[in-house]
């Protein structure tokens, strides 16, 4: 599914949240929050437009998602092969399965994708497992609304406008209703909170962007 809808995906993510995508990726980095000499692994990155932003202050970043569509759209698009995009090695990985050895990475990070992984509690389990002691998690991930009366705009847009409008700037499948069911379904705030503690992630905490369209989840691994 996500092969096929790689190629207008982050034009299309542009559209539908009518720009805060952007936003909601430079807040990521600001938590992420990667210095020089610092390895951070960026997961379901799709193309890889989310993962420039961690190498502007002299980190080093993987992108990994498990569509090779994405990763071959991406690769492209940085002008470069699948083991050395300038900057930004691309590496094809299953979140339940990561291929990476224990703690490599200070940091991992997760955006809009966590919902797409099978088993969510295992996926965190190994991105803790390939994180060093003390290095720290961030997830974006879409969630629910804060503000009451906004909330059934958003759930009208989302279940009737956002797949239109899909089609319209990107293909013809289900890819959005799917999008829009996904998020619709998927916990909120405090209860996805819980199931990264019980990952193993210590000093869980999360904030809201956007009135809680997106929250992000930050945590950390035992020193």
């Amino acid at each position: 599914m996500f092969d096929r809808t790689a190629r207008r995906y982050d034009l299309v993510n542009d559209v539908i949240s009518l720009g805060q995508v952007r936003l909601w990726r430079k807040a990521v980095a600001a938590a992420v929050d990667a210095g020089p000499g610092e390895l951070v692994l960026d997961l379901g990155a799709g193309t890889g437009t989310s993962t420039d932003a961690f190498t502007t202050l002299g980190a080093r970043a993987i992108a990994s998602d498990f569509s090779l569509g994405m990763l071959r759209t991406g690769v492209r698009r940085h002008g470069g092969n699948a083991l050395s995009g300038p900057g930004v090695p691309f590496v094809a990985g299953d979140a339940m399965r990561l291929p990476f050895a224990d703690d490599a990475f200070d940091a991992v990070t997760i955006s809009v994708a966590l919902r797409n992984v099978h088993d969510t509690e295992a996926a965190l389990r190994e991105m803790l497992r390939v994180t060093r002691p003390g290095g720290r998690l961030v997830v974006l991930e879409f969630s629910h609304v804060t503000f009451a009366p906004f909330d059934l705009v958003y759930r009208e847009y989302l279940m009737k406008l956002l797949p239109k409008v899909a089609q319209v700037f990107g293909s013809n499948d289900d890819s959005y209703e799917y999008l829009a069911e996904s998020i619709r379904d998927w916990p909120d705030q405090p209860t996805l909170a819980r199931i990264v503690q019980r990952a193993g992630w210590e000093r869980v905490a999360w904030r809201n962007l956007t009135m809680g369209i997106v929250a992000m989840h930050r945590g950390f691994k035992p020193a």
